[in-house]
């Protein structure tokens, strides 16, 4: 691996780990910050909804173009890193996605709002740039340490935004949620450009055949196919529970107002104490048996989530429950796939990662559909068989590899 020696503002030397003292926590809260914005609207959506003149439909698709902007991103600009200097594209998508959640912040028309989202999602893939940064300067055997750290940030910032939305509409309206996320993750962006050490580890690639390569990648690697559907069906499974229990909380039975709803969220963190356990046992050798133990608690999640209609139990239990599972598929997975080539390691995550968040915005638009028709019930029943669909292919996965063995 060779590192760039840009000028900028002077690094901390590295540690034996090849991380510099403090940087992995930065990451982590970095990560966070800048995907936060992409579940902004998740506790809004009723207040959106109204101050804007949409209908339900409409507005949960707010929801769709975030995870449509990030999948869109993950493919288009992630690849990046194999071409460009690493710490100059980490700030510089840090600095975009500011501009746009106050573009947000601004919108007085659905469209403005939507495309502000987007944007604001397809920037913000600077958090899985700095997921590959930090497995470039990690050693092998912390490798599932490292992941797990930095992506229990991603996980927490977002179950944090939908809290913190939900306070800040309460007290100045939805719109103060934009400006003061964009504010926030200003001063984490001047945070890393401090921090963050010079790499550049070029592929010899044009940009265009880097895509192409990325894309290839679905072809040539059989893991990455694999990983990749676990990941999509879980995500859509894990998606459509958040979005759809902002409706579930705002309407007859339960009429929780914006904060409320918005603190629900932190329900979901419970579940994170997850993400660093699972990337421990992947170092262990576990891996296989983390990723079916996560995708058999889906469906225990959902079985938990059918009752929570009429029980705010079940719905609590459901939603820790399903946050566990979520993280350690979505661990396993990456763990996977960062063992794979370290030379393809950029592309082979913007690829599992599209895959993965076109599986979120597949859910967010199944979610839309599943309301209007049949309610929380038709979300349940949704949710539920893409569980277990996430089961069955692990299963499948399982057998080949099986057979593989025995061979």
């Amino acid at each position: 691996m060779s590192t760039t020696t840009a000028a900028g503002p002077r690094h901390p030397t590295l540690e034996a780990s090849g991380l510099p003292r403090g940087l992995l926590p930065l990451m982590s809260v970095a990560t966070g910050l800048v995907v936060a914005g992409n579940y902004f609207a998740q506790p809004l959506l009723d207040a959106i909804r109204g101050d804007l003149g949409l209908s339900t439909g409409t507005a949960a698709l707010i929801v769709t173009a975030a995870q449509a902007g990030y999948a869109l991103g993950l493919f288009l600009l992630l690849p990046l890193a194999d071409l460009v200097e690493r710490r100059r594209l980490a700030v510089g998508l840090f600095g975009a996605t500011v501009l746009f959640l106050l573009a947000g912040g601004a919108a007085g028309h659905p469209v403005v709002l939507l495309v502000a989202t987007a944007f604001a999602a397809f920037t913000s893939v600077a958090a899985q740039v700095l997921v590959t940064f930090a497995v470039a300067l990690s050693e092998p055997e912390r490798r599932g340490r490292v992941v797990g750290t930095v992506m229990s940030g991603v996980l927490v910032g977002g179950l944090l935004a939908r809290t913190v939305a939900g306070l800040l509409s309460e007290a100045g309206g939805w719109r103060t949620v934009y400006w003061f996320g964009a504010g926030v993750l200003a001063v984490v962006t001047v945070a890393l450009w401090r921090t963050l050490p010079p790499l550049h580890t070029p592929a010899g690639l044009s940009y265009p055949a880097l895509l192409r390569s990325t894309v290839g990648l679905f072809r040539t690697q059989p893991v990455l196919r694999l990983r990749a559907g676990l990941g999509a069906l879980s995500m859509a499974s894990f998606t459509m529970f958040w979005t759809a229990v902002t409706f579930l909380l705002a309407g007859a039975h339960y009429q929780w107002s914006e904060a409320a709803i918005g603190l629900f969220g932190l329900v979901g963190i419970a579940g994170t104490a997850a993400t660093p356990i699972a990337g421990r046992l992947a170092d262990r050798g576990q891996v296989h048996r983390v990723a079916g133990a996560g995708a058999a608690l889906l469906v225990v999640a959902w079985l938990a989530l059918g009752a929570g209609a009429g029980s705010l139990f079940a719905l609590i239990t459901g939603a820790i429950v399903l946050t566990v599972a979520q993280q350690s598929v979505l661990n396993s997975n990456q763990y996977v796939l960062y063992a794979l080539e370290p030379e393809l390691r950029n592309r082979l995550n913007s690829a599992f990662m599209t895959a993965f968040f076109l599986g979120g915005a597949a859910g967010s638009a199944l979610t839309a559909v599943a309301w209007d028709r049949a309610g929380w019930a038709g979300v349940t029943a949704a949710g539920g068989v893409l569980a277990a669909a996430t089961v069955l292919l692990w299963a499948v996965d399982r057998a080949r590899r099986r057979a593989a063995t025995a061979r």
